[in-house]
């Protein structure tokens, strides 16, 4: 038996990633500040489970008291694979690094950094105590390997999480521990996100106009359609190259 964590499952990508899980047969727990009703809907009508633990991301405290609501769960599901989707992120703060909230910036990096290293150190810990195989995802963006003018803190962050992805599953790899991470490239799709990067103001983002023309030229994509390829590159699981920064683009 399979079972995936996603965090950010209220909307987006980690609603859509969800939505396939449970579709498929997997089980699906997730982790957000608000409930997806949608999702427990989909899990009833596909005889599999879903559940969610309300947490704020950026809030230490609920963290841990989330993870081991997570392992107490994880121990009754007594899966084989255990998938862990690193999804929940925020592009804000948008401005000139000299500019930047210091109370925002701190918060973006937790978020964005330090909780994904935090819920991958955890159950990559727990997967071996259990004896459960363990794939983990971190959700990336081409961000991660250019300078964006305004997005210092999005592409420090997402450069930060490939490198932990690329370093853990180095490890795994010298420790033959069968452990697999991984990290993902979306892309540009039509989500939230990219409504706050289009209401930017060009001081503060000056490739705003751009992003507004990528949504005018309907060449953002659906978060249904790019949930789909990752888990195309999931279930080959014998495929799945360790450390790899898988890219949408090469699968469209």
């Amino acid at each position: 038996m399979k079972l995936a964590l996603i965090t950010g499952v209220s909307k987006g990508l980690g609603e859509s990633i969800a939505k396939l899980f449970l579709e498929s047969g997997i089980h699906v727990l997730g982790i957000s500040r608000s409930i997806n009703k949608q999702l427990e809907k989909i899990a009833a009508n596909n005889h599999v489970k879903y559940h969610h633990y309300t947490c704020d991301l950026g809030n230490m405290g609920e963290i841990e008291e989330a993870i081991e609501k997570v392992k107490a769960d994880i121990q009754q599901y007594d899966p084989s694979l255990l998938y862990l989707i690193n999804n929940a992120a925020v592009i804000e703060p948008i401005n000139q690094v000299s500019k930047l909230d210091n109370q925002a910036l701190a918060y973006h990096v937790h978020l964005n950094t330090v909780v994904p290293m935090i819920l991958t150190k955890e159950l990559l810990d727990f997967s071996s105590k259990i004896n459960t195989s363990f794939i983990c995802v971190n959700i990336t963006s081409g961000a991660a390997e250019r300078p964006i003018y305004g997005w210092a803190a999005y592409c420090s962050s997402k450069a930060s999480i490939n490198m932990y992805t690329r370093t853990a599953a180095l490890e795994q790899e010298t420790l033959k521990t069968g452990h697999k991470i991984i990290a993902f490239n979306p892309g540009i799709m039509d989500t939230d996100m990219q409504q706050t990067i289009r209401s930017s103001a060009k001081e503060a983002f000056n490739e705003v106009e751009k992003f507004k023309a990528y949504k005018e030229g309907n060449q953002l994509r659906d978060s249904d359609t790019v949930g789909g390829i990752l888990i195309d590159i999931l279930n080959d699981e014998a495929s799945i190259e360790n450390g790899k920064i898988y890219q949408v683009n090469e699968y469209v």
